[in-house]
């Protein structure tokens, strides 16, 4: 017997419920909203891509639950209101995992801790904040960086602080032998060092932010994705990746290699 047009009405909608009845993630790509000049972090490249550690990092736990990536160019407060909106999925571009943002969005587990780091030359001497007593050092003019500086000046002895506009200034007085140390954040200097190979971190200076994948709040990926970022910790990936941005292994003990839970509120 012929069909119907009826018949092959119902059919049409039973097929259409049993596709709405799976979920609505299954198929397609991870949208991954990024502030597109943050580099080593994410930046665009020249043809108009993005390249950097978290981009990596997306691509990398997308591919783990069988998806592609699709990246979005936005402004960095521009982001929250994309992921809470559902314009895109995830948000990457150092985002701090704070309890205020918990409020409102989820995070996966960290994988980066932000901290500070003293910088050196290679051969200088000053191995830590302890060697700092009668040195020049220097930070950016109004960062954390100084701030930690000007706090500890007296306890740590420092003879004087030097303020800088613009981090290139701070590094090439350091290479140059103006200032004995830099403080500054730990991933804009290593990367800076990939070239400027005679400075070097060394010493940390922990301040308690983590980054990590920002989504809307209860994202049914959220689990996944977190599954996806633990299971690199534990297999090395996540180190490799921060080998190949910052040219450095990444801390014992750090976020980047120790599985974590998911934040909460």
């Amino acid at each position: 017997m012929m069909p119907n047009r009826r018949t092959v009405l119902g059919l049409t909608a039973a097929l259409a419920l049993a596709g709405l009845a799976m979920p609505a993630f299954a198929e397609g790509n991870l949208v991954v909203g990024a502030y597109p000049s943050n580099p080593p972090f994410e930046y665009k490249t020249e043809a108009g891509g993005f390249e950097g550690f978290e981009v990596d990092i997306a691509t990398e736990a997308a591919k783990r639950i069988g998806k592609g990536v699709e990246i979005s160019d936005l402004g960095f407060q521009a982001l929250f209101a994309a992921t809470a909106s559902g314009r895109i999925d995830v948000a990457i571009s150092s985002i701090t995992i704070t309890k205020e943002r918990l409020a409102s969005q989820s995070f996966t587990q960290a994988y980066y801790d932000a901290d500070m780091g003293i910088a050196t030359r290679k051969d200088s001497a000053v191995a830590g904040a302890a060697d700092l007593k009668g040195k020049v050092t220097g930070g950016l003019s109004g960062s954390t960086g100084e701030k930690w500086l000007k706090d500890n000046q007296e306890k740590l002895g420092i003879a004087e602080i030097k303020g800088y506009n613009a981090q290139q200034d701070l590094l090439l007085d350091l290479m140059a032998g103006r200032i004995d140390a830099a403080v500054s954040d730990v991933p804009g200097m290593e990367y800076a060092f990939l070239k400027m190979t005679d400075l070097t971190v060394k010493e940390r200076i922990k301040t308690g932010e983590q980054y990590g994948l920002m989504l809307r709040k209860d994202h049914p990926l959220l689990t996944q994705l977190d599954a996806a970022i633990g299971a690199m910790k534990t297999d090395g990936t996540l180190a490799a990746i921060h080998k190949k941005w910052f040219g450095t292994d990444a801390p014992a003990g750090s976020s980047t290699v120790t599985p974590g839970p998911i934040p909460t509120p």
